[in-house]
């Protein structure tokens, strides 16, 4: 990347004072900051003029481009109207028409929308409704909460509690809640999906009186180095919950608004979570926003006089934040207007064909593909040589944005790139994994 002093000067005084996530700090002795002045479409611009496509959708929240304009004039539209009022004995218009919409637009019996701010926190919600109404229906002894091998969930403790992320869990695991987990399908084959639910059923064999809820990622691993598997796992999964009455969340944070060519991953399957965690998308990339969808029949378990005490207990101050779900609103005219889960197939398509190439090369073990979401895998390295690093390093010096997980490059593009835009992506991503033969 070619410097000048307008980057440079941003660099200097972010590194005064900036503390950046999922960063090993000490790393930007080397490797420069990119500091980003603009952004339009799936460019983005920093201070000297360079762009970048953003290949991976800005942490996966990006859906319909940078400073979209129809989402734009919709946010500043509320900006002058309500910022933000309390959601505890208030509401307004905006959260209103979004949870109308949700509830329509979800999986079956998704009655009710319970607000968060980000995903980590949506999944908190989820763990602490799913044993608070066991609780109230008099099972105080489902205390467990399992999920697969492999997960991750979120970074707050519970939602690490319920990932199964080896330098987390070694971490923190002193302040971590105790948890169990059950294999993954270890692929994309029916078979697979067959052989993780027997385990999940032989689990709830053992411990199913003390299970609240097995919470999964359907469809994709996304921080799990974008593992995929067969819907099939899910319906079996769903028969399995059914039995043992144990709680089925969905965290679609990732997946869900079209990334695996259905509105929601759990559609692909045909069936309905008992709470669906919904957030990145939620909201085009724009703001933070979180939702957890469940039943009337789980919500009627806190439904009572105050004297009893069945309350939920938990609250965010800007639950439901009006320019948030604004911009959600805004978000979801653009799906319905715009026929998006049918382009996006074209374009995941048009993807699945480019990636085939990469298996050409000596270094790349695996491509896979649902939906919106390519990834392969590199071989022949070891961890410490940190070959994802070097092709993060091409791809921002030939103007893409790569940000691999360990060995896995993945693709996780806005829905409204060009196939040229998507051939620049690809092909950098190929001349990258090639430079390193």
């Amino acid at each position: 990347m070619i410097k000048n002093n307008n980057n440079t000067n941003i660099q200097n005084r972010d590194l005064d004072v900036l503390w950046h996530p999922c960063t090993q700090m000490k790393d930007h002795e080397t490797l420069p900051l990119v500091p980003i002045k603009r952004a339009s479409g799936v460019y983005l611009e920093d201070f000297d003029g360079n762009k970048y496509i953003d290949a991976i959708s800005s942490w996966w929240v990006n859906m319909f481009g940078h400073t979209n304009r129809y989402i734009n004039d919709k946010i500043k539209e509320q900006l002058d109207t309500l910022e933000h009022v309390i959601l505890a004995g208030f509401t307004h218009e905006q959260v209103v028409r979004l949870s109308e919409r949700l509830v329509k637009l979800t999986p079956k019996n998704l009655d009710k929308c319970f607000y968060s701010d980000n995903g980590s926190s949506a999944v908190e919600v989820a763990l602490k409704m799913s044993y608070h109404a066991h609780r109230n229906d008099g099972e105080k002894n489902r205390t467990i909460f399992v999920s697969l091998t492999n997960s991750y969930h979120g970074e707050t403790i519970g939602a690490l509690s319920v990932g199964d992320v080896e330098l987390y869990k070694e971490t923190y695991e002193p302040l971590l809640l105790e948890t169990l987990q059950t294999p993954v399908p270890k692929d994309m084959s029916i078979q697979a999906a067959q052989e993780a639910a027997a385990a999940f059923e032989e689990l709830c064999e053992q411990k199913g009186k003390q299970i609240s809820a097995i919470i999964v990622e359907p469809l994709i691993q996304g921080a799990g180095y974008m593992h995929m598997y067969h819907g099939e796992f899910l319906v079996l999964l769903r028969d399995i919950c059914n039995r043992y009455n144990i709680h089925l969340i969905a965290d679609e944070v990732m997946v869900g608004f079209g990334r695996t060519g259905e509105m929601f991953g759990c559609e692909k399957a045909g069936i309905s979570p008992d709470f669906l965690v919904l957030s990145k998308g939620l909201t085009g990339g724009y703001l933070p926003l979180s939702v957890v969808l469940t039943s009337n029949e789980i919500y009627a378990k806190f439904y009572c006089d105050y004297s009893e005490y069945k309350a939920f207990l938990h609250s965010h101050s800007y639950t439901g934040n009006a320019l948030a779900c604004a911009a959600a609103n805004a978000t979801l005219d653009i799906f319905e207007n715009e026929n998006i889960i049918e382009k996006n197939r074209e374009l995941s398509q048009y993807m699945g064909e480019k990636l085939q190439k990469f298996l050409k090369l000596e270094n790349v073990a695996d491509i896979r593909q649902t939906g919106m979401v390519c990834a392969l895998d590199l071989q022949g390295y070891a961890p410490e040589q940190r070959i994802g690093l070097e092709v993060y390093k091409y791809g921002l010096k030939n103007g893409v944005l790569l940000r691999p997980l360990g060995h896995v490059i993945y693709f996780m593009p806005p829905y409204i790139m060009t196939k040229d835009e998507c051939d620049k992506m690809i092909d950098t991503a190929y001349e990258a994994i090639q430079s390193l033969l």
